[in-house]
């Protein structure tokens, strides 16, 4: 089969893929009012018409992950522990979207008050579902660029860190060596750089 027929009979297979129907959702765990997790339960018609009883769905809430390069060329990163990784981790800005907002502007706010610093250049690298089968939140990735220092650092997370700059070089060896160890930061870190070499 050519390329060309090979295409076209994908496209064609893929204008009538049809999405799961949910038919029905059931609350099975809420702590904390739902603020940080709910655990649900769904029914699930799939596009052929059989149904999944018994579907676990997971709603966290929408985050911002954000690769600060200041205006002399470094990245604002920090070293940090998390409660789900072994050690010590490299990271970059994030936190979740406060209830209403806009990605951007959460992006905006968690730079500020984590590092004190302010950019006037945005790009959004895209918006992702975190688990495609059981929900998990979305991702919002986006790279702030001419930061610079305004105020000191004013954040609320729980976690011990460290900020610290990196060079691109050295923040593509971090990425490389894996020391971004939640997958959203090694994401977002690698779609700035892509989109930095691109320029």
């Amino acid at each position: 089969m050519s390329f060309y027929l090979y295409s076209l009979f994908t496209n064609i297979r893929e204008y009538f893929m049809q999405p799961w129907k949910t038919l029905s959702r059931e609350i099975l765990l809420q702590p904390d009012s739902g603020r940080f997790l709910t655990v649900e339960n769904h029914q699930v018609q799939l596009s052929d018409g059989s149904i999944i009883q018994n579907w676990p769905w997971l709603i966290t809430p929408d985050f911002v992950n954000v690769v600060v390069e200041t205006e002399e060329g470094d990245f604002l990163c920090f070293r940090q522990t998390k409660y789900a990784v072994d050690g010590v981790t490299l990271a970059i800005v994030g936190g979740y979207l406060e209830p209403g907002e806009d990605p951007l502007a959460a992006a905006q706010r968690e730079v500020l008050e984590e590092t004190g610093y302010v950019a006037d250049e945005w790009s959004a690298l895209g918006g992702y579902a975190i688990d495609g089968n059981r929900g998990c939140g979305n991702g919002h990735l986006f790279l702030a660029r001419g930061a610079r220092y305004v105020r000191p650092i004013d954040a609320d997370d729980l976690e011990e860190q460290t900020l610290i700059r990196l060079n691109r070089d050295e923040l593509r060896a971090a990425l490389m060596q894996g020391k971004f160890r939640v997958m959203p930061w090694s994401t977002a870190v690698a779609m700035a750089l892509l989109k930095m070499e691109a320029e």
